[in-house]
């Protein structure tokens, strides 16, 4: 049985809104953008410039990605009826780096000029590195959205009056 506070986060994540979404998918991009592009050019010889570029591309396309599959997580599997442990943000984590494969290897293998077995290698290599970063990122996030939810509930319980004397 779910407490009234569980109810509430449960309810809150069901609902998340589009800007919401957005905030989820650019964050997590953001953070990728600042570990991968460096990274990449060193391993690739190539100029941090044309990294980024690749990056920015592949982050345009994964946020798009982002945005559909956790909507859709979110309806197939609500917090509701499923706890979200490390099983369930492995095989989510699974999902989402599996589907953006069939979007992504195409466009490195184009930005880097070189074949799609050239670019299913640099993808395995990018999915040995974002596979555990969108575990922990997603698993962060929800931790960090649930104190703000509680936060900002306890906040909306309170009297303007019971507010000012704190």
């Amino acid at each position: 049985m779910q407490s009234n506070a569980a109810k509430r986060q449960t309810t809150a994540v069901q609902r998340r809104s589009v800007g919401e979404r957005v905030f989820h998918a650019v964050g997590y991009e953001v953070v990728a953008l600042l570990i991968t592009a460096p990274i990449g050019a060193w391993l690739f010889n190539k100029p941090l410039f044309s990294m980024g570029a690749l990056a920015i591309m592949l982050s345009s396309i994964a946020m798009v990605w982002n945005i559909i599959y956790n909507a859709l997580f979110d309806r197939l599997w609500p917090v509701s009826r499923v706890a979200r442990g490390a099983k369930v943000r492995i095989l989510h984590g699974l999902g989402f780096e599996g589907g953006f494969i069939l979007f992504g290897l195409p466009a490195a293998a184009w930005m880097l000029e070189i074949t799609l077995w050239q670019a299913l290698m640099v993808e395995i290599g990018f999915f040995l590195f974002f596979l555990p970063y969108t575990v922990v990122y997603n698993w962060v996030y929800d931790k960090l959205r649930a104190r703000f939810m509680a936060r900002r509930d306890g906040e909306r319980g309170k009297s303007p009056a019971a507010s000012r004397s704190h």
